[in-house]
């Protein structure tokens, strides 16, 4: 069906996974969307593909568990009929404690979902200017154009703010020399040599060598509860390390163009801007080695790269953590010098990305809406949430809360209690310099006082009874 022609009670601009959860979430509730994708008429230098959802990045949801903000989103989110879960969990290959997709698969689940619905039309065109339309969800990504990104700025009255992601490589299974590799999750069971030896001691990094941590232990714990063996580890010497590092600081990298500020997000580093931080920087951030015993030696090496499957068959790895703005000859040469990768048949080089966002504290009000523009509402990344989860979270309450609004009905947000409320808590917690972020505990409410003091991970649980219970009682209120 034409988009273009068919009538519509709201227009949603980008097939992504906040555009697509957010259409789909609007037709679920009788309502009849138009959504507009400019794929396959134009895409971004970080897309491949002309399906809606792809995931450019990794293709992890990250951990499971619900002591783990992030897992608990995802339960929440399969609570309430999200599309983008529902396509995940049935496309999902072996990660450990985590959970990831087959990204093709996931891509073409979330495209004929979003085809097939009777309430949805799909129109293909790029969007240069906001929508005359009302209501409209601006669901465009990191990735927005810089003239929808300029016609925003102008309209809000403020400068639009941007950073650079970088997406990791991805290498061919038969490429890789496997008597050089083993697999062994981390802290997992799976891979466990009998008879290891005791690890050594963990070295100390001063704290501006230290790449950004995780969000607790828990998704560690959870790789060790799955004792399967869902990743690839390349082991370092200390020698091999060394040159590893110098190799990545020392290579020629793609760089800004004079009118572009680079502002990389912590969470999602470029392999050679932590390697330029310190020696032992990547040590102790996606190559440490902790956690895993190399069967050759009986031992934990000096640094490992660790490989992800890409695909359900396990015929594509992905080199984990290690976005990158080298250039591609320097990626070659640089990632040749990993043990086990020396031939390695690079499927998708790394690549650099801008990732657009507004202030969304300043700019949104309680539906997402723009204060400036009413009507007009933001979901997705280009509101300031980070992670492909977070991504599909704010794109189902952008919707639950404007469909609320087309009801005439008063808004009821997630409680607060819930991850899902939690997004809504980063979108209008000011900060100094508002920056993106991944769902954490400190975004839901704290536990009563009642509860007494609980060490991390039986506060973290309590806090996930409760969010669900609470959700739980908003959903059937509905």
């Amino acid at each position: 069906m034409n988009g273009a022609e068919s009538p519509c009670d709201v227009v949603v601009v980008g097939g992504g996974l906040a555009g697509c959860e957010a259409a789909y979430q609007l037709a679920q509730r009788g309502l009849r969307v138009r959504l507009v994708e400019m794929k396959p008429h134009k895409r971004t230098p970080a897309q491949t593909s002309d399906r809606m959802a792809e995931l450019v990045c990794s293709n992890s949801l990250r951990g499971a568990a619900l002591s783990n903000a992030v897992g608990l989103l995802k339960e929440e989110l399969r609570r309430v009929g999200s599309l983008a879960l529902r396509c995940a969990d049935e496309t999902s290959v072996p990660a450990g404690g985590a959970l990831a997709v087959d990204r093709e698969r996931f891509a073409e689940a979330m495209t004929r979902a979003i085809e097939a619905h009777p309430r949805i039309a799909v129109e293909r065109r790029e969007v240069t200017e906001i929508p005359a339309e009302r209501p409209v969800i601006l669901a465009t990504g990191p990735l927005t154009s810089d003239a929808l990104a300029a016609s925003l700025a102008a309209a809000v009255g403020a400068e639009h703010l941007a950073y650079y992601d970088a997406i990791a490589p991805i290498v061919s299974a038969d490429s890789i020399d496997w008597s050089r590799v083993w697999k062994q999750s981390r802290y997992g069971k799976g891979g466990a040599v009998r008879g290891e030896r005791a690890a050594p001691p963990e070295r100390s990094a001063p704290p501006e060598q230290r790449a950004a941590p995780p969000e607790d232990a828990a998704e560690r714990r959870d790789d060790a509860e799955a004792g399967d063996e869902a990743y690839v580890n390349c082991p370092f010497d200390e020698a091999q390390y060394k040159a590893f590092v110098r190799a990545l600081v020392e290579s020629e990298k793609v760089e800004a163009r004079d009118f572009e500020e680079v502002r990389y997000f912590e969470g999602c580093l470029p392999c050679e801007v932590m390697a330029a931080r310190g020696e032992q920087t990547l040590s102790f951030g996606p190559m440490k080695p902790v956690g895993l015993t190399d069967p050759r030696t009986g031992r934990r090496p000096y640094a490992v790269l660790q490989l992800r499957p890409e695909d359900e068959a396990a015929t594509a790895y992905n080199l984990v953590g290690f976005q990158t703005r080298m250039k591609y000859a320097e990626q070659l040469r640089v990632f040749r010098m990993v043990p086990g990768l020396e031939e390695a048949d690079f499927l998708r080089m790394g690549s650099v990305h801008r990732n657009t966002f507004v202030d969304a504290p300043a700019l949104l009000g309680p539906a997402m809406e723009l204060r400036a523009l009413p009507g007009v509402h933001l979901a997705g990344q280009i509101a300031g949430v980070e992670g492909y989860v977070e991504s599909a979270a704010a794109g189902f309450v952008c919707a639950i809360l404007l469909a609320q609004q087309l009801r005439s009905e008063p808004l009821r947000p997630p409680p607060p209690t819930t991850a899902l409320g939690g997004i809504l808590t980063h979108l209008g917690r000011k900060q100094p310099t508002y920056q993106p972020s991944n769902i954490t505990w400190a975004h839901i409410a704290p536990l009563d006082p009642a509860h007494g003091k609980l060490r991390k991970r039986a506060r973290y649980e309590a806090m996930a009874e409760r969010a669900l219970r609470d959700l739980d009682a908003w959903w059937a209120a509905g």
